[in-house]
C-alpha cells in the first residue's frame, strides 16, 4: 500500500539523536517526508519543528500515532519506552523504525516483533552501520575471501569518564533501571550487531560485567566471548573508566587480517600475503541516511532491509547473554 506514494513520517522523541544523525535523513530520502514530531516538552518540540521545517509538532504521542496524515513512525525515545510506543504503533498497523537498542531486554524485543508480525507490518531497528558503505566494504572483503576463512573477531573499546559521569548529573544511559549495562548497551550493541551482520547469528555468548567506578548505577566494565553459528569465535572488552579512548577491531582469517574501528574515524586496513591495503570511506553527513534510504527501498519492495525487528531482537539476546540477564 506504500510502494508508490510519499511516506509521511512522524518522530516520537525528537531529541539529540534526531538533530543530525537521523532526522534530516528522512527529509533527504526521496519518497519520504518528515511531517510531524512529538516531544513531552511542547516548547522543545515546537523549536525542533521550526528549525527543521516540520509542519506539525505536539506533546501527545497517541495523537501522532493515530494521525491519519502520518503513515509511519520513528521511535527515538530512551529504550525503556520503546515497547510502550511500539505496541501502540503496531496496533494501528503503521511501519515503524525503533532506535537501538531495540528495548532494555530480549523479552520486550520478542513482544514487539510478535506484535508487528501479527499485523504483517514492517519493523526496522536503527542499527545503521549495516547500511554504511564503510562497513559494507569490510563485508565485501570477507565475502571475497581476502583474508581466507574467518576464524575470530576481537574488539576492545575504552572510554574516559565524561564530565556528566564524574559530576553525578542524571543520565538515562547510565541509569540501571533503563540500561542495566549502561554504555555497553548503548555503544557495544552497534559493534555486536555489525559482527552478526558479517558472520551470522550467535549461538552462544557469555561474559562478566560489573561496576568498577561507582559513578552511576549501571555497569561500566564488560568482558565477553561468543560463538557465531558460522564457527567464527568472538571476544570483546568494554571499559568506560579508562585513562584514554580506544576503539580497535581485528578480524583474523586463515590468510590475513582486517582492522577497523566501530566509532572512530580511521581507515580500514587489510593485511594479507599481498601486503597491506588501507581504505578511507567517509560517512554521510547524516549518518543514518543510508539506513533510511534502505527503508524506502524495502517499503517499495526492491530489497530486504538488513536491520529489522528480528535482527534487532537477536542483538538484544546477545547483550542479555553477555551481562547474564538470560
Amino acid at each position: 500500500m506504500l510502494e508508490n506514494k510519499i511516506i509521511r513520517w512522524g518522530i516520537i522523541g525528537c531529541g539529540d539523536v534526531t538533530e543530525r544523525k537521523s532526522g534530516p535523513a528522512y527529509q533527504k530520502t526521496e519518497g519520504f517526508e518528515l511531517k510531524a514530531v512529538m516531544r513531552r516538552d511542547l516548547e522543545k518540540a515546537a523549536d525542533y519543528a521550526r528549525r527543521h521545517n516540520v509542519d506539525k509538532y505536539g506533546d501527545d504521542a497517541d495523537a501522532l500515532i493515530n494521525d491519519p496524515d502520518i503513515d509511519a513512525i520513528y521511535i527515538a525515545t530512551p529504550p525503556d519506552t520503546h515497547k510502550f510506543y511500539a505496541l501502540k504503533v503496531a496496533n494501528v498497523g503503521k511501519p515503524c523504525c525503533i532506535e537501538k537498542p531495540m528495548a532494555p531486554n530480549y523479552a520486550d524485543c520478542v513482544e514487539i516483533v510478535d506484535a508487528f508480525e501479527n499485523k504483517s507490518v514492517p519493523l526496522f531497528v536503527a542499527y545503521y552501520r549495516r547500511s554504511l558503505p564503510r562497513f559494507l566494504k569490510v563485508k565485501q572483503w570477507i565475502e571475497e575471501g581476502r583474508i581466507g576463512v574467518v576464524r575470530d573477531v576481537h574488539w576492545q573499546l575504552t572510554r574516559v569518564p565524561s564530565a556528566i559521569d564524574v559530576s553525578g548529573e542524571y543520565n538515562w544511559r547510565t541509569d540501571a533501571k533503563i540500561a542495566t549495562a549502561g554504555y555497553f548497551e548503548d555503544l557495544a550493541s552497534h559493534g555486536l550487531d555489525l559482527f552478526i551482520y558479517f558472520f551470522g547469528d550467535v549461538k552462544g555468548a557469555g561474559g562478566v560485567s560489573l561496576n568498577q567506578q561507582g559513578l552511576y548505577t549501571a555497569k561500566d566494565a564488560v568482558a565477553a566471548s561468543w560463538l557465531h553459528e558460522s564457527g567464527v569465535t568472538g571476544t570483546g572488552s568494554w571499559n568506560f573508566g579508562a585513562y584514554k579512548q580506544l576503539d580497535a577491531v581485528t578480524i583474523y582469517g586463515s590468510e590475513g587480517t582486517i582492522a577497523f574501528a566501530v566509532f572512530d574515524d580511521v581507515p580500514l586496513v587489510l593485511t594479507n600475503a599481498m601486503g597491506t591495503e588501507e581504505v578511507t570511506i567517509d560517512h554521510p553527513e547524516n549518518i543514518q541516511l543510508c539506513h533510511v534510504q534502505n527503508m524506502r527501498e524495502h517499503l517499495k519492495g526492491n530489497i530486504h532491509h538488513p536491520s529489522t525487528g528480528p535482527t534487532g531482537a537477536h542483538t538484544n539476546w546477545v547483550l542479555d547473554k553477555i551481562v547474564g540477564s538470560l
